[in-house]
């Protein structure tokens, strides 16, 4: 667990993200130095045991790098509250993990010295440590300052995933693609077990496990051919 460049890494959100994600930089050499309580502390001490949960201040003032990992209607607040006491720190790396967001969010932070960063795992989190092996084989949309944004890219590739750059403009774009994919194939799986669930079917998500998988298998890899390649 240790290794040159180590940063104190502290959360601010015990959701399904914040622990998964500090968890994959614990595995690669950071120190987690505290947690904030959330919607599941049992959940979150099962994927970072014993780390001390701190209220957000005393999270902030532990660590060199801040995991901001928190519904997306809080973001904004908590970063300006935040600000407001003097919690940010001079060179102090705040990165957060919301799609929609890049790092105009974190703008409070940024103006106290702190190095603004963002960077979305595109992944369906669990909260648990199946997380840790889905991001081995992830992207993750990155948005930084220029000068910092080898930063962002390298903590990424600490999390396990391979970092994809946007732009600020195009953070909104982002987030309408990963909401889209999202919620659609949720929408679209719910309708059609519940389909055979009223037809008699038993275990109707077991039933469609492979012809789903393969299927959306098959639409990613028409989704990277060119176009007379997808057709065939």
């Amino acid at each position: 667990m240790t290794r040159d460049g180590r940063l104190g890494v502290g959360i601010l959100g015990a959701g399904r993200v914040g622990p998964v994600v500090g968890a994959a930089l614990a595995g690669a050499g950071h120190a987690i130095t505290g947690i904030t309580s959330g919607s599941d502390d049992d959940r979150a001490a099962a994927v970072l045991p014993d780390v001390p949960v701190l209220d957000a201040l005393e999270v902030v003032r532990r660590s060199e790098l801040v995991i901001v990992a928190v519904p997306h209607d809080e973001l904004p607040g908590l970063v300006a509250g935040i600000a407001e006491l003097g919690g940010w720190q001079l060179g102090q790396l705040v990165l957060h993990t919301d799609p929609a967001y890049g790092i105009e969010v974190l703008r409070p932070a940024a103006e106290r010295g702190a190095i603004p960063l963002a960077v979305h795992p595109a992944i369906a989190f669990t909260g648990t440590s199946i997380d840790l092996r889905q991001l081995q084989v992830a992207f993750a949309a990155v948005t930084a300052p220029a000068a910092v944004l080898p930063i962002a890219q390298a903590l990424a590739v600490e999390m396990g995933c391979e970092p994809v750059v946007v732009a600020e403009k195009d953070r909104a774009a982002y987030a309408e693609a990963i909401v889209t994919a999202s919620e659609f194939s949720r929408s679209i799986v719910q309708q059609a077990t519940g389909l055979l669930r009223a037809i008699g079917v038993e275990n109707p998500g077991g039933y469609l496990s492979a012809l789903v998988g393969s299927t959306v298998e098959r639409a990613l890899r028409e989704a990277g051919d060119p176009p007379t390649q997808a057709l065939l």
